[in-house]
């Protein structure tokens, strides 16, 4: 059987980024993703201003900055009539954390993939789908797994941490019971082409809104990824409805993008998420801890979960990394990464249920159509708003700091 000081499963942003840590304070690390790579479309693709930071702190921003990506400046809405209302502008933020780094999570995924592959300690396991948990005693000492090939085998570690999202396994295996919230829409991605003519920087993110749904649009290189956001329960009506009547309605939503509809070929062409609002009441058992999406799903409202799942890794990492070298993690050592990083989940999760009851739920009720009035107002008349938004976006509260056993002198970009 094979052995490990911590196996980590689930090749996101959380996973990822603690396997890095652990590894450079030498602590042995296995990272399982069930995937043979990273390229899936239409996951979180933005990078906050607190992680760039962080990663500056790893000595990995100058390789970071030469990857592709696009910078948000700005969050803005369509004002009645014309022009634009700016309701968060990052430029005011400190810098060089002044904005948000819009980049394909599969490079930033690779990017940390090939980082932490420098460290001896480091193992990534591509196409290893954890299928159970191990006990000993009542304790977690590990899990099974299961290759793409179909061969089974086990992993026992000192402690395993679940970082596989939103419908994890590991969670559920461990009986953790989560708090719901109510959410009020799902949201269909898609792509639109980007024509040569509407090359650019990225001057900030505009929603439009219409009478029962919205539309918002991420630049890419080359395309637009689109979100259209409906009811919850509007799936069934959008497949009866038919690809035609999709077109229809985000034409209507985006006039100046009606004449590239038709790239949406059929309803195969959109990838539906299942919006979540919830939190663990307790993250962790004996030799097991979940972050990232595991223990807290977030909303899409304000692009914060990537961040957050960062930022309990490095907590994670911060924590952990001197107990398993010594190999003795408690409890009360996953209770302080719980206590530490709640506080912040429950502010964010607490805003965006906010601004799903300010924004969302009188939209889809029929009780409003376009923007809602209050934004307008705070745009227009409380500029003040716009420096307190882009640091609760960018920077988060509680943002963390990388360990000193992490921290590199920074390094050139390899040609």
């Amino acid at each position: 059987m094979e052995t490990t000081g911590c196996v980590v499963v689930g090749g996101g942003p959380a996973g990822m980024m603690l396997g890095l840590l652990l590894a450079r304070a030498g602590v042995k690390v296995t990272v399982l993703e069930k995937h043979g790579d990273f390229l899936r479309d239409f996951r979180g693709d933005t990078v906050h201003a607190s992680t760039i930071r962080l990663i500056d702190e790893l000595g990995l921003g100058d390789e970071f900055r030469e990857l592709p990506q696009s910078r948000l400046g700005s969050v803005a809405f369509p004002a009645p009539g014309g022009g634009m209302i700016t309701l968060g502008d990052f430029s005011g933020l400190k810098p060089p954390y002044n904005y948000i780094a819009m980049m394909p999570q599969w490079d930033f995924l690779n990017f940390l993939a090939r980082t932490a592959a420098e460290e001896p300690s480091f193992t990534l396991l591509m196409e290893h789908k954890a299928t159970s948990l191990m006990y000993d005693g009542g304790r977690v000492t590990g899990v099974r797994y299961r290759t793409t090939a179909g061969s089974e085998g086990a992993i026992r570690a000192d402690l395993v941490v679940a970082t596989d999202g939103r419908h994890s396994l590991l969670r559920q295996a461990a009986g953790l019971k989560s708090k719901e919230f109510p959410v009020p829409f799902d949201t269909w991605w898609f792509r639109l082409p980007r024509y040569a003519s509407e090359q650019g920087e990225v001057a900030g993110i505009v929603p439009a809104f219409g009478d029962g749904d919205a539309v918002i649009a991420l630049f890419r290189d080359d395309y637009y990824q689109m979100g259209y956001f409906a009811p919850k329960g509007a799936g069934q009506r959008i497949r009866s409805e038919g690809v035609e009547r999709f077109r229809e309605r985000i034409a209507a939503l985006r006039p100046d993008l009606a004449d590239r509809v038709d790239a949406v070929r059929s309803l195969e062409d959109l990838h539906w998420l299942d919006v979540r609002l919830d939190r663990l009441r307790r993250w962790y058992v004996d030799g097991l801890l979940c972050i990232g999406d595991a223990a807290h799903a977030m909303s899409p409202a304000g692009g914060v979960g990537i961040n957050l799942a960062i930022q309990d890794a490095v907590a994670a990492a911060a924590r952990l990394a001197p107990a398993l070298l010594h190999g003795n993690v408690t409890v009360q050592d996953l209770a302080a990464v719980q206590r530490r990083r709640m506080p912040p989940t429950v502010i964010i999760q607490t805003v965006q249920r906010g601004m799903h009851r300010a924004v969302f739920v009188p939209l889809f009720s029929g009780r409003r159509s376009g923007a809602p009035p209050f934004m307008q107002f705070v745009g227009r008349h409380f500029p003040a708003m716009r420096r307190v938004l882009p640091r609760l976006i960018a920077i988060g509260p509680r943002p963390e700091h990388a360990p000193a056993f992490a921290r590199r002198e920074a390094r050139r970009p390899t040609v």
